[in-house]
């Protein structure tokens, strides 16, 4: 396979940057997208020029680092995927695709395509501790819950904090990550202790790192690699309200 690449470079987080044109041969459509971006730096290093700097880990769809938007689409085109699981099969050859870093005021560039999400993590922090004791594990019925209750929780806790919910909202709106986190521990007996104060602190959180609000757009499902819905910012809504009154 062929590609025309457009990505974008930019030295640094008060640097101007611009989008850069490479053409890319001998593109397998077994490789990851990941995987073709090592193939461009290879070649980008064997002719004297600076690799294009990206995030990624796992490369299993686990960690949420490997966040890139790829021709306007957080993840890419394929559903459910995060970048690290996009296979260039999914490209046609002679295509040209666009490859950005995360859009939002709170996610500043670091560099080419790498931003900062440690915004996220903050909001995380605020939210606290569950105060269980620790040990051994409990016996397993010991504490009844609904198998839906259960389920659902389960859902929202898969987030993997990549970003590409706030990427995709208009608003640059971080309301699906920090639903998710609020609302598994809403459903579940061991989250109830710190249950008002936790929705408080991270929704103020929320706030002031300069994510936007929550419109019901709905594009932050639609591009989240896990698929979790927008019914846990309904969730999270209600446990702020309880919390206020």
């Amino acid at each position: 396979m062929q590609l025309q690449l457009k990505v974008w470079r930019q030295a640094g987080p008060r640097s101007q940057g611009q989008l850069k044109d490479y053409h890319l041969s001998g593109v397998s459509p077994d490789m990851s997208f990941l995987e073709a971006l090592d193939f461009l730096n290879e070649q980008l290093t064997e002719s004297g020029q600076e690799p294009v700097e990206f995030d990624h880990d796992c490369r299993e769809g686990i960690c949420g680092s490997c966040n890139l938007m790829i021709n306007g689409q957080a993840h890419g085109p394929q559903q459910r995927t995060a970048t690290c699981q996009l296979y260039m099969r999914h490209f046609q050859d002679g295509d040209t695709v666009v490859i950005e870093p995360w859009r939002a005021q709170a996610f500043p560039v670091v560099k080419d395509l790498v931003v900062d999400r440690s915004a996220l993590d903050r909001i995380v922090v605020a939210g606290g501790f569950v105060s269980v004791k620790t040990g051994s594990a409990p016996e397993a019925n010991s504490i009844p819950i609904a198998p839906s209750d259960a389920q659902t929780a389960f859902d929202y806790a898969t987030c993997i904090g990549c970003g590409a919910c706030v990427a995709a909202c208009p608003n640059a709106s971080a309301s699906l990550f920090t639903a998710a986190k609020v609302s598994h521990l809403s459903l579940l007996p061991q989250g109830h202790p710190e249950r008002q104060q936790r929705v408080l602190r991270m929704t103020e959180q929320m706030s002031a790192e300069g994510f936007g609000d929550c419109s019901n757009h709905g594009e932050c499902q639609a591009v989240c690699p896990k698929g979790i819905s927008i019914d846990a910012i309904a969730t999270m809504r209600r446990e702020y309200i309880k919390a206020m009154l």
